[in-house]
């Protein structure tokens, strides 16, 4: 939180969500670096396009997208949502273009051009050899078969959602403000497939959880969903990602490279100075230390954690005497 809180500025924000056709997700599943390293940059080469578009906007913006790969009943369902501030710099770098208040880009433009830059590059991987098939679809190793595969979906409608309008054609902001973006985040961008709060039950046979079913237009969507213990690993597993693979990227203004020196240069366009730490407070009384919660297995006594290092690190500080040893 106060890493992204230095990165706020005093604009509207927006909040898009790219999806894929459940079909695709399938090859996705069995391709989840590459192809979901393509639906990272699709979905923002769309935005950074459509937006420097002089019958849009004309402006150069930034995104921070996160991937989520999961549905509410812990199916695979990779989608990228995407925080983006309402404006964006002029091609010369000299002022602000903000947005329409309430409206950032057509959904529909967002759609149609996601869908071609994705079918584009998901075409360059099968012709590099750099997806796998199985089962079924084992026979799309075959260029023919892949393209005549693809081809309906060229067609189909693919679904760009703003959550608060689904049911509108624009870009609508659901955050209230910078410090309601900051909340967003850190919430929802470290949180894996299923919460504690969803859980209901769960032993060794069985596994109850709260799940909301879209599919119900009107009224109450939440329900209970029982699952064999054993498939709701499965579930829950499925959305492990590659080992090293960033869930959370930064693109156009906000890459990580030139994010700084591009915050300075709008916060000083918009008159508007460095935000005070939103998330990080000193605290006001003596912080006790932490402790176990299981004694020590020699004295009985409570044991002390005297520090803590990440995996691989070597710890600094010198072992203590046996009887406070954590």
């Amino acid at each position: 939180m106060a890493a992204r809180a230095e990165d706020l500025l005093p604009v509207e924000y927006f909040h898009v969500v790219f999806t894929m056709p459940a079909e695709i997700a399938q090859i996705a599943f069995w391709n989840k670096r590459t192809v979901y390293g393509l639906l990272f940059r699709a979905s923002a080469e769309t935005v950074m396009a459509i937006a420097a578009d002089p019958k849009r906007m004309g402006a150069k913006v930034g995104m921070t997208s996160v991937l989520h790969t999961w549905g509410s009943a812990l199916t695979h369902h990779p989608h990228i949502h995407m925080i983006v501030p309402g404006g964006g710099l002029s091609p010369d770098g000299a002022r602000w273009i903000a947005c329409k208040p309430g409206f950032f880009l057509h959904v529909r433009v967002l759609s149609r051009l996601f869908r071609r830059l994705f079918l584009e590059g998901v075409v360059d991987l099968h012709r590099a050899g750099r997806l796998a098939f199985f089962g079924d679809l084992e026979r799309l190793t075959h260029a023919d078969a892949f393209a005549t595969w693809l081809a309906p979906f060229r067609k189909s409608e693919w679904v760009v959602i703003v959550p608060e309008a689904r049911l509108r054609h624009d870009a609508k902001p659901p955050f209230g403000g910078p410090e309601a973006v900051l909340a967003y985040l850190s919430r929802y961008t470290h949180r894996v497939a299923i919460s504690n709060h969803r859980l209901v039950s769960g032993d060794a046979h069985a596994v109850a959880f709260r799940w909301k079913d879209y599919r119900i237009k009107s009224g109450d969507r939440q329900k209970v969903m029982r699952l064999a213990t054993p498939e709701f690993i499965r579930r829950f597993l499925i959305h492990l990602l590659p080992d090293g693979f960033h869930r959370i990227r930064h693109y156009g203004l906000l890459a990580s490279a030139t994010r700084k020196a591009n915050i300075r240069m709008i916060r000083a366009l918009l008159c508007v100075q460095r935000p005070e730490q939103l998330a990080v407070q000193e605290p006001q009384t003596e912080i006790a230390p932490l402790t176990l919660r299981e004694p020590c297995p020699c004295c009985g006594g409570p044991m002390r954690i005297i520090e803590i290092f990440r995996r691989g690190q070597k710890p600094m500080s010198r072992a203590p005497p046996r009887e406070q040893a954590a």
